[in-house]
């Protein structure tokens, strides 16, 4: 007669099947206790809900010296403690705008031509009378002023006249640049508001003017007058993969030097356009239609050229780096797209008063 009362598993089943159970509620609870962490630690430092997936990975290591806030959900810039100057009251104190739509300048004039096969950058260091470096990237303290104009007195022209942005996107005075921005994306968020991206002879000229000046405030290269010749620090590469995350965000906080777009008031060319020498590299279009299109200009905090010829060449379309940014050109007359920057909402810093 078969038995009805069900049989009892084995003993080593049972031990089996209630270590699986343990293990399982272990890790719910391990999982929940690191969320708590994650949110706490993030609360610690200043920072928002929504970097809890990447501070999982690792707890905050510290608290950022900046707060940041994503732009776009890829791009990072800080947030200024104090309000960005409007745009119509810059206008206002500059008066340089001339045909041009708010938060621009009208550059106009007569740029030096390279006298082939030469080139203004390489004739131009002949003149330097005291160097800092020679070698790449060779920084110069001094030029000649009265040597240059000679050599440069019979070199071609050409006619320029553009808009250009007075400061760095996103163009405000007393804002931060954005920073994190590749070539395509630069052009793209120049074109949402009607204007384009700069090519290079028109930052170059810009910053340069009619003399064809190595510096935007002349032939001395100075620290006080324009971010440069900060000591550079060794680049975390790891920690830039992930755009939007926690890793990034806290390597570029490491990382900065540089200052918000005005601070420096004698960093400013001779048609009032400021910080296009050091604090970051802007993006720009080439002229060379053999070459990649994406080049860099200006130089960056660091102690690199810092000066308004060379260029970078050497980086694709997609390359995004801790101190690249951009600012955007138009022809005079041109009625801009209404377009408010605003940045993520929901990855700006927590309100002071929920800190």
């Amino acid at each position: 007669m078969p038995n009805s009362t069900p049989s009892k598993e084995p003993p080593a089943r049972s031990a089996k099947m209630a270590g699986r159970i343990v293990v399982g509620v272990a890790a719910v609870v391990g999982v929940c206790s690191l969320s708590v962490l994650g949110v706490r630690a993030l609360r610690k430092a200043d920072l928002p809900l929504s970097l809890l997936p990447s501070a999982l990975n690792g707890l905050v290591p510290r608290k950022p010296t900046h707060q940041w806030q994503l732009v776009k959900g890829k791009h990072w810039q800080i947030v200024a403690a104090d309000v960005a100057e409007p745009m119509e009251t810059t206008d206002t104190l500059e008066n340089n705008r001339g045909e041009c739509p708010s938060g621009m300048v009208q550059v106009k004039g007569q740029m030096k031509l390279d006298p082939a096969p030469q080139s203004v950058e390489e004739l131009q260091k002949k003149t330097c009378t005291k160097w800092i470096s020679r070698e790449y990237p060779e920084r110069c303290a001094e030029f000649d002023r009265g040597q240059w104009l000679e050599i440069s007195k019979e070199f071609a022209a050409k006619s320029m006249n553009y808009c250009m942005d007075r400061f760095e996107y996103p163009n405000q005075r007393g804002a931060y640049p954005v920073l994190m921005v590749n070539f395509h994306e630069a052009n793209e968020m120049c074109a949402e508001q009607g204007k384009r991206l700069c090519n290079e002879e028109e930052w170059t000229f810009a910053c340069e003017g009619e003399e064809a000046m190595p510096y935007p405030y002349g032939y001395v290269r100075d620290t006080e007058a324009c971010v440069i010749d900060h000591t550079w620090r060794a680049y975390n590469e790891k920690a830039m993969q992930q755009r939007d995350g926690l890793a990034v965000m806290l390597e570029l906080d490491r990382l900065w030097q540089g200052v918000a777009s005005g601070s420096r008031p004698k960093c400013k060319s001779a048609f009032g356009i400021y910080d296009l020498t050091g604090n970051i590299d802007e993006w720009t279009r080439s002229v060379r239609s053999w070459e990649r299109p994406s080049i860099l200009k200006g130089g960056y905090w660091g102690t690199v050229r810092t000066r308004c010829r060379p260029a970078t060449r050497s980086h694709n379309e997609n390359h995004t780096f801790y101190q690249q940014g951009f600012r955007c050109c138009a022809d005079p007359g041109t009625t801009l797209r209404v377009h408010s920057f605003t940045p993520d909402p929901a990855t700006a810093p927590l309100p002071r008063e929920l800190k």
